[in-house]
């Protein structure tokens, strides 16, 4: 640094003043922001030490980001961002013209520069660490939740506190290369090489870090273990550290050449050519998290090399590369502490495969021909008659007494067994349908083009439609008249209904849609049958990625039981542990949800329509005829109904949304699709309700 004991004392706020209304048009000295300016860079330029340093830097970029100064100027050239680049076109106005206050501004950035390490700003800020997803996630949490002491000698540190906020960044969005290169040529001038030293430095340590990062992020073994196999030696991790550090001396010796340039971006190329691989093989073979989460950190180190590769390659006076490198520090110092950011990057290929192993099963629940329409009928029936079953046994537990865990869990077994039983008789039941045809309908939106997708999705739309309608009619039909013969069995062997007179006027009162929560607890239940298909496809994703399947195939008991009934296991385990976990979670979740309500003292109880179907008639054979018709029944019957809507309105809305957060589809295509479906169903409404008619060929 110069010896201060020759420089002038520092301008006083009211001599900076003078000097920013000197710079301005008369009509514009008068804003009332402008003494603030002045005290942020008088706090800037007279500060004692480094942490008073960094605070002012701080007050000042806050100034910066504060609003507009006045709306009557750059109407033409100012965007959603001028706010922020009136105030530092102010800001440059001003240093342009009193080259001592740019002088003194001058030394205390050098200041900070020189005493603070910036290589963690190039080289870590934005990139997650090498600990995993779940540490990276409990660190985020924890910085939000605790207080994080100051670190004032690490540039990074400053950066991440200067672009905390959204509004930080209004800024470094609106710069323009040309605003930037005058920045650039006041505060960095040629005349002054020395002001560029330290940051120089601290690219090239950035650099580094990163091709250490890349380097053994790349190798490690959970890649390797999904890379093409090569020796070590020849991955492209390793070579890209080669070429990288070749380059990066020869920029550092000022005889960068084509060459070199050309080498390393070969290798940046191969990089992502692997990653690539190793994508596809995930969602063939199922998704990590922690290798989500390990290619992420690798595609953030690959861009900011690739930012610094630009600036190290650009021609003198190119401001472009460094003003991208700039705002990429900047989106990634805001981004290091969302936890939004981190969750949405990572889980969003896991995601991918559990809409597109629910889309694969949610084909089957959607009736495309006449053949396709009668297979429905007859499950959805057979699912209703079994349901009879489960909602006698329900009652059998609700009402017996049992401490709160013991009911909870024995309801929870009665479901399960019910939906696994279903599950094996091929049986069906309409409230399991939405989640797996909402994948299915976003798998189609994703892989059709054009115009022929919207006719496509309408089609399909129609079908899902008349599927779920008769799948639901069929369910409930069948469990209302099930249950009536049920009662009448029992009143025939016992002489009384299997529910008393008081139970069935609980049950007409807990299904009223008036006067109880059947509102709420029926769209609760969605969110459980929506819960349970994500429960389904993340075990499903579990067994491939683990290749269960093929670890009892390959199990030694196969030689006591044979080699042949062990691959027939396996086949049956790979078939059906989708379905076995979604069946198994959906039961006890709805055998749970209302003993955690009650422990907890919160209004938490289920409403399935299928179910309460059948409990509701079992109540209505129960009750005298007087009784049944007093406006009890109607109430009952609307609260039914509104199960209906919101068990499969919510189930299907949130595995919708989830399929198309995963694919990221345009808000434009679902717009136009809810425009084509009213089109539709005011043109042609019977597509929506009854099955496809037989072609005059068809026999």
């Amino acid at each position: 640094m110069q010896n201060n004991s020759t420089q002038t004392p520092p301008l006083s706020p009211d001599a900076i003043l003078a000097c920013i209304h000197a710079a301005l048009p008369p009509q514009r000295q008068s804003q009332r922001d402008l003494p603030k300016l002045a005290e942020r860079l008088h706090a800037l330029i007279d500060a004692a030490d480094l942490p008073d340093r960094l605070d002012a830097w701080r007050g000042l970029t806050v100034w910066l980001a504060d609003g507009s100064l006045w709306n009557d100027v750059y109407i033409d050239t100012v965007d959603v961002h001028g706010s922020a680049t009136q105030r530092f076109a102010v800001l440059m106005d001003v240093l342009a013209a009193n080259p001592d206050l740019a002088a003194d501004m001058r030394r205390a950035i050098r200041a900070i520069l020189d005493e603070t390490d910036g290589a963690n700003l190039f080289g870590e800020v934005g990139i997650p660490s090498d600990r995993g997803f779940l540490s990276e996630f409990g660190d985020r949490l924890t910085a939000k939740l605790i207080p994080s002491p100051r670190d004032d000698h690490d540039l990074s540190h400053l950066v991440s506190r200067s672009f905390r906020r959204d509004r930080d960044l209004t800024l470094i969005r609106g710069l323009q290369p040309s605003t930037f290169q005058r920045a650039v040529d006041i505060l960095f001038p040629s005349t002054e090489p020395e002001m560029a030293q330290a940051p120089r430095r601290a690219m090239a340590d950035g650099f580094r870090l990163l091709m250490a990062r890349v380097q053994g992020q790349g190798l490690s073994l959970k890649l390797r273990a999904r890379s093409e196999r090569r020796p070590v030696a020849a991955s492209p991790f390793k070579r890209l550290a080669d070429s990288g550090e070749n380059l990066l001396c020869a920029w550092e010796q000022q005889r960068i050449s084509g060459p070199l340039l050309e080498a390393w971006q070969a290798d940046l190329e191969a990089c992502r050519d692997e990653m690539q691989l190793i994508s596809k093989r995930l969602e063939w073979e199922g998704i990590s998290v922690d290798i989500v989460y390990g290619l992420d950190v690798l595609e953030r180190c690959l861009a900011r090399m690739e930012s610094i590769v630009g600036v190290m390659s650009a021609e003198p006076g190119a401001p472009g590369p460094q003003l991208l490198l700039w705002q990429q520090l900047a989106y990634a110092a805001h981004e290091s502490t969302t936890l939004h950011h981190l969750v949405r990057s990572n889980l969003q290929l896991l995601q991918r495969r559990i809409v597109d192993r629910a889309s694969e099963t949610g084909e089957h629940y959607i009736a495309e021909t006449s053949d396709d329409y009668r297979h429905i009928w007859i499950a959805a029936a057979g699912g209703g008659l079994l349901t009879v079953g489960t909602a006698a046994m329900k009652m059998t537990i609700a009402g017996a007494g049992l401490a709160l865990f013991v009911e909870g869990f024995a309801s929870g077994l009665n479901y399960a067994v019910s939906f696994l039983l279903l599950q094996a008789f091929g049986l069906m039941l309409a409230t399991k349908q939405p989640a797996m045809t909402a994948a299915a309908l976003a798998t189609i939106i994703r892989d059709r083009k054009g115009g022929e997708r919207l006719d496509v999705i309408v089609d399909y739309a129609a079908c899902i439609c008349r599927s779920q309608l008769a799948a639901t009619i069929a369910n409930v039909v069948l469990v209302a008249t099930g249950a009536y013969a049920f009662d009448a069995m029992w009143q025939f062997v016992t002489g009384h209904s299997y529910l008393s007179a008081a139970e069935a006027a609980y049950v007409f009162h807990s299904l009223s849609p008036v006067d109880s929560g059947t509102v709420f607890y029926a769209a609760l239940t969605g969110v459980v049958l929506y819960l349970a298909a994500l429960v389904g496809g993340l075990v499903d994703n579990w067994v491939v990625y683990h290749r269960l399947p093929q670890a009892i195939a390959e199990h030694r008991l196969g030689r006591r039981f044979g080699p042949m009934r062990m691959i027939r296991l396996a086949g049956v385990v790979s078939r059906n542990m989708s379905g076995w976990a979604t069946n198994i979670s959906l039961g006890f979740m709805l055998g749970m949800t209302p003993v955690l309500g009650k422990f907890f003292g919160l209004p938490l109880d289920v409403r399935h329509v299928t179910l309460n179907s059948g409990i509701l008639s079992l109540a209505t054979s129960a009750l005298e005829l007087p009784l049944v018709s007093t406006g009890l029944l109607a109430l009952a019957l609307a609260g039914v109904a509104v199960m209906f809507v919101l068990n499969l309105g919510v189930s299907f809305s949130l595995s919708l949304l989830t399929a198309v957060r995963a694919y990221d589809l345009p808000r434009a295509d679902l717009r136009e699709l809810r425009r084509r479906l009213w089109l539709r169903l005011r043109t042609r409404p019977r597509d929506f309700f009854l099955p496809p008619l037989r072609s005059a060929g068809t026999s």
